[in-house]
């Protein structure tokens, strides 16, 4: 059966988790729509368009309220586009049943793009890879007779049901029928270095291709298989790379892989079709134990972007995808083995919803590919290397203008060298510039990692920008001051305290007024050129009348760069400067007012400049009093954010549970775990099988307990186990400890006074699903077992009879809500003691840190008030400190929702995250903490809550 939006169901998820949902209002696109390419880009109803794109995870971020905060934030970047995993596992339990409500509603998904104008790269599978449990395949399927990502008619059987269900939706929101923002459909992921033939790879594509057809999808192939599937059976439309050019060291930031020597090599391999990075590195994931997702934003910091991403450009590319933009939560058990709690990812946007320098680097680019249109048709250009050979150049022109583009950057990629250098740039195109063949020796300096893209011969509105050193970051036509007739406003960038020069063609001497900062300008009479030189520091202003139009250059160092913000409206582009973050813009009464929505972070400036003859703005929808400048623009004061405050976690309540461990626990409504035969292909023939999969087990902590009678000659026990890289498992016998192991196997002697002779004895294993392999290479790896594998009692032939007990429900999870990824096996959790309510009612209160020297699970819970002030964004966490040489694990639930995975002496989390929606705001929220202890060292360091920021705007906390 298939669950699509039941009443009562949709009603329970709006309380449960944002408290606002919504029906969706679906933006109706205008008619029928074409998408095309050629060999240079995409087009749609024949206009070509540089597709920018970031990734983001909506299964990642549990509260959909958020969704556009995200959305929001990327739109406001530049990206006209967002690529997004749709994860099987995540809406199908099992078999047949298919969830698209409340967290999972991927129409009010599509329909958020739709409203935001970001175009939307589908990509659902059915592998998605993704650093999820299983890759993205249900658990459900690791039972599944049949070799998962080929033609087995058992395995397509699956996919297909899994497509139909999504395509059912996808093809609602195409661009081709005018009803949504999919404009591109990813046909599977990652087919380029799988375990199985060219052949089979091909005939599993082509049969995916037919069935997504049938269902209606219209829009092109896209693939990310590093151009494998270009033609032949199977091919999709337009390839594309995967590439991450630093990989994934976190633990070395400092280390730089260096850029290919020949970027032909992509063009090369995708001759008929746009350049397509259908993956380029935007972070790097960390692994359980490893460095932080800190040490990876620095990995693929701003400078990494610069260098790379702009190399990308001198390699013809018009489709970049980030991956990841935002990164967000492996909230549950939705992470695979290696990966704990924060995908964070190191993104352009952190966890916390924060913006990142990364963010503002990928803002500066955004806005160039956005605003300047002859990056969408270029060809490679042949001119003079620079006068230093430790200088690389690389040079693109498009052929229908002329417009030219040079990347610059040191030969040796990985380079920190200062260098200085002369370029001879090219600019004869078409007779444009008769009398001067090249432009004569230009200073550039090279600091450091760094690139540098510049723009020549380039013309727009009214002027002719010759080149200059420094960096364009957008340009538009606004209003002149007087609010009659039309300018020009350019944003021009470059490293702090580096020198720039501009160079622009005028038919007679302009007029130049150097408005603010320090600017030199001389006049050229034989050239026709006007010369700007001077030193990027702050935001110098130069007013240039002249020509057609006049011109305002805003040329700024990349700090003053940064506080501009780009939004097109119908009435024409609105610039503005100063706020920690502005979403979104329109214009009204005849161009009178600009209305302005956004962000702050503290109180400050703002400046606006508009496309008609605004006399007044508003912001957030509140009048601000504004006044003219000498630049024609409106300047005004904004206020920030008020101070909030957060409680300290007290009045902790504390249980130890583990009543599983003693001999007459009742399990006899648990499972019996005496399958003899299994389909899966690691099955060594030892039985009973004890996987948890085989028992509909799938996600987090499973207990066993095996029964025998005891004679007396039986002197311990020797389990099988995989538990992955930091999973555990434990052992009791009749309610002693025997202690814990990890992957492989292990004997545990029996205590003699432990042992019940002629009576019924018990082991008990507490083993913890740190999630399962992903199945990169296709060669079913995600369905190896988690959990037992096997176990033999020592010095007897005594036969254990099993019973095994997993999360509440297994297949059928109780709580529809969260899903089947929110809940394990844990005593607490089946009892519902991760939920808020009083089920701690005359549990003995602790203080932490709290010491258990019993080995087992002990719950911890408490309670607490917030009261953020609507209109506040503010992103909290929950942390916990304690001394690493403690011995325990813990699950950390807020008002029931699983928000994170601890190891306290792994690492490296020690915040979590707990968005909005999750998080009541504005009343009581309840935390349960069940903490597991390996030895005597167990219990719980200091819990607090922290502030990760604090937002004035239109995103609230309080929902």
């Amino acid at each position: 059966m298939a669950i699509r939006r039941p009443l009562l169901a949709l009603v329970l998820a709006c309380l449960l988790t944002t408290g606002l949902l919504s029906a969706p209002a679906h933006a109706e696109r205008e008619g029928r729509h074409t998408v095309g390419y050629d060999r240079y880009s995409l087009t749609i109803d024949g206009k070509r368009v540089y597709l920018w794109s970031g990734e983001f995870h909506y299964w990642r971020l549990p509260s959909p309220a958020l969704w556009r905060d995200v959305l929001e934030k990327m739109k406001a970047a530049g990206f006209n586009a967002v690529s997004i995993y749709f994860d099987w596992g995540y809406h199908s339990p099992r078999r047949g049943v298919y969830d698209f409500t409340g967290v999972r509603d991927v129409d009010r998904l599509l329909d958020i793009a739709d409203q935001l104008g970001l175009y939307v790269i589908a990509r659902p599978g059915p592998y998605i890879n993704a650093e999820t449990d299983s890759g993205g395949f249900p658990g459900w399927l690791t039972t599944l007779k049949g070799k998962a990502r080929s033609t087995d008619p058992a395995y397509l059987a699956a996919a297909n049901e899994w497509l139909g269900e999504i395509d059912r939706i996808l093809a609602r929101h195409q661009v081709t029928d005018g009803r949504g923002p999919v404009l591109l459909y990813q046909v599977e992921n990652e087919l380029y270095s799988v375990k199985q033939s060219e052949e089979e790879s091909r005939a599993y594509l082509s049969a995916l291709e037919k069935k997504v057809r049938s269902d209606g999808i219209t829009v092109p192939f896209t693939g990310a298989n590093d151009a494998r599937f270009t033609s032949g059976t199977g091919a999709v439309d337009m390839e594309g790379y995967t590439v991450y050019p630093q990989s994934f060291n976190c633990a070395e930031p400092g280390q730089w892989k260096p850029v290919p020597s020949d970027y032909g090599q992509y063009r090369a391999g995708l001759p008929d079709t746009p350049v397509n990075f259908a993956e380029f590195q935007g972070g790097a994931f960390d692994q359980w134990g490893g460095a932080g997702h800190e040490n990876c934003r620095t990995l693929t910091g701003p400078d990494f972007e610069r260098v790379f991403e702009e190399a990308n450009l001198a390699a013809g590319a018009t489709i970049q995808n980030f991956y990841m933009t935002y990164g967000g939560t492996n909230w549950g058990w939705l992470a695979t083995d290696f990966d704990y709690t924060s995908y964070d990812y190191g993104a352009a946007i952190d966890e916390a919803r924060r913006l990142t320098p990364k963010y503002t680097e990928q803002k500066l680019l955004g806005y160039l590919v956005q605003s300047v249109a002859p990056l969408r048709t270029t060809d490679p250009l042949t001119t003079a290397p620079p006068d230093d050979s430790a200088i690389r150049m690389d040079a693109r022109v498009d052929p229908n203008t002329g417009t030219r583009f040079y990347v610059v950057r040191h030969a040796d990629s990985t380079s920190t060298a200062d260098d200085r250098t002369h370029l001879a740039l090219d600019l004869g195109a078409a007779g444009r510039y008769p009398t001067v063949p090249s432009a004569p020796g230009t200073a550039l300096t090279l600091a450091g990692r760094d690139s540098k893209l510049l723009v020549a011969a380039y013309r727009f509105g009214g002027q002719e920008l010759v080149y200059s050193t420094s960096e364009l970051m957008t340009q538009g036509t606004f209003a002149q001051p007087s609010g009659s007739g039309k300018r020009d406003v350019a944003v021009l960038y470059g490293r702090h305290g580096e020198d720039g020069e501009t160079v622009l063609r005028y038919a007679s001497k302009p007029k130049v007024t150097v408005l603010s900062g320090s600017v030199r300008s001389s006049w050229d009479a034989g050239r026709h050129d006007l010369r700007l030189d001077y030193e990027h520091d702050g935001l110098a202003r130069v007013l240039v009348h002249g020509g057609t139009r006049d011109l305002l250059l805003l040329i700024g160092d990349d700090q003053a760069a940064g506080t501009f913000w780009r939004v097109d409206t119908s009435a024409g582009p609105v610039l503005a400067r100063g706020p920690y973050l502005v979403r979104g813009a329109s214009v009204s009464g005849h161009g009178a007012e600009v209305a302005l929505t956004g962000d702050t972070d503290r109180a400050g400036p703002l400046e606006v400049f508009a496309p008609q003859g605004a006399r007044s703005v508003r912001w957030n929808g509140r009048p601000v009093r504004m006044a003219p400048t000498s630049s024609g623009s409106l300047s005004g004061q904004l206020s920030g954010p008020r101070p909030v405050s957060l409680p300290a976690l007290t009045n902790w309540k504390y249980r130890y549970e583990t009543p599983e461990a003693q001999p007459d626990f009742d399990d006899s409504a648990w499972a019996a775990a005496d399958h003899t035969t299994t389909d899966n292909p690691y099955w060594d023939r030892t039985t009973p099988v004890l996987y948890p999969d085989d028992y509909g087990f799938h996600h987090g902590d499973v207990w066993y307990r095996g029964h025998f009678t005891a004679t007396g000659g039986q002197t311990g026990i020797t389990l099988s186990a995989t538990v992955t890289d930091h999973g555990a498992y434990a052992v009791w016998l009749n309610g002693h400890y025997l202690g814990s192991g990890g992957d492989g196997n292990k004997n545990f002697a029996f205590p003699a006074s432990a042992l019940r002779p002629g009576a019924d004895n018990v082991v008990s294993v507490l083993a913890e699903n740190m999630g399962h392999d992903q199945d990169r290479a296709a060669d079913d790896s995600y369905r190896e077992p988690r959990g037992l594998t096997g176990a033999a009692i020592t010095g007897s032939s005594a036969t254990i009879k099993w019973r095994i007990q997993g999360d509440q429900g297994g297949e059928n999870p109780a709580d529809r809500v969260r899903g089947p990824y929110n809940n394990g096996g844990l005593y607490g959790e089946r009892a519902g003691w991760s939920l808020p309510g009083r089920q701690d009612a005359g549990w003995p209160t602790v203080s932490l840190p709290h010491a258990e020297p019993t080995p087992g699970v002990g719950w911890y819970r408490t309670t607490f008030r917030l009261n953020v002030p609507k209109g506040q964004d503010v992103p909290i966490g929950l942390k916990i400190d304690d001394d690493a040489a403690r011995h325990y694990r813990a699950l950390i639930f807020v008002n029931g929702w699983q928000v994170g995975r601890y190891i306290n002496d792994v690492g490296p989390q020690h915040v979590f995250q707990v968005p909005a929606g999750i998080l009541r705001t504005d009343g009581e929220n309840t935390v349960a903490i069940a903490a597991w202890g390996l030895d005597g060292s167990g219990g719980l360091g200091d819990v607090s809550l922290v502030r990760e920021g604090d937002y004035a705007g239109p995103v609230s906390s309080s929902r």
